[in-house]
């Protein structure tokens, strides 16, 4: 059975589920030094598919290092970059998308650089972000939520968005984009950028663990008591 919240319900929802993560997890707060400027965040987004975190962050810093600025790797030949990408789950595809994003980027605004999004609001910066070649809403949200421009922004992932839909929060097949825009309004308004990426990383972390794609162990879950999936294991288990 679907079950619905209303706007009121949803948001309180989500600040319980917070304290419920953080009570469980302990906090999950990116510091200040790990908030990198957008081109860097936004790299590491469009190479990230399928890819762990420090495997992608680690790419993206030998790559900077290694050619000295993001004009030059988009210069690299393909094969070149593919070879520099080789850590990453689909090199081939993550090199064929940075580099068409990076040319853009550069043939939009003469090198690149990012710092006209800092004009813009966050939705502008999005659909501009989301017009680039390989980027979607979950990067689009990481570059304005997860670096130094630190705005409100949801980042939804295959974890989160798993979570999110096993809960009942949002339908079985929303997908990430439609997941961003049922879950945005109702996040609790006194949220900083800073709580949103918070829970982002809350509940990551709870679908990495335990509410995972294949046997989710709903008994240890401290959702289990607001989760559609979670009481109905337990009704299973009765």
């Amino acid at each position: 059975m679907q079950v619905t919240f209303d706007f009121d319900s949803r948001s309180a929802l989500l600040d319980q589920i917070q304290q419920q993560l953080i009570a469980h997890f302990g906090r999950i707060i990116r510091p200040a030094e790990k908030r990198r400027d957008p081109v860097w965040t936004l790299v590491q987004g469009v190479i990230g598919a399928r890819s762990k975190t420090a495997v992608s962050n680690a790419s993206t810093d030998r790559l900077l290092a290694d050619f000295g600025s993001w004009e030059a790797v988009a210069g690299l030949p393909l094969e070149t970059l593919t070879d520099y990408l080789a850590n990453q789950t689909f090199p081939d595809l993550s090199a064929s998308r940075l580099k068409d994003c990076l040319s853009e980027i550069i043939n939009r605004c003469g090198a690149a650089d990012l710092s006209r999004l800092t004009e813009m609001t966050t939705t502008e910066a999005m659909a501009w972000l989301e017009s680039l070649p390989g980027v979607a809403r979950k990067i689009s949200a990481g570059v304005v939520c997860n670096s130094t421009l630190e705005r409100k922004a949801l980042v939804i992932d295959t974890h989160h968005r798993r979570v999110i839909q096993r809960i009942g929060l949002v339908p079985p097949k929303a997908d990430t984009t439609r997941s961003y825009d049922i879950l945005m309004p109702v996040l609790p308004s006194d949220w900083s950028a800073a709580d949103i990426d918070e829970h982002h990383l809350q509940v990551k972390r709870l679908g990495q663990t335990l509410c995972r794609p294949n046997r989710p162990d709903c008994a240890a879950c401290p959702l289990r008591s607001d989760c559609e999936t979670g009481q109905t294991a337990g009704q299973k288990t009765a």
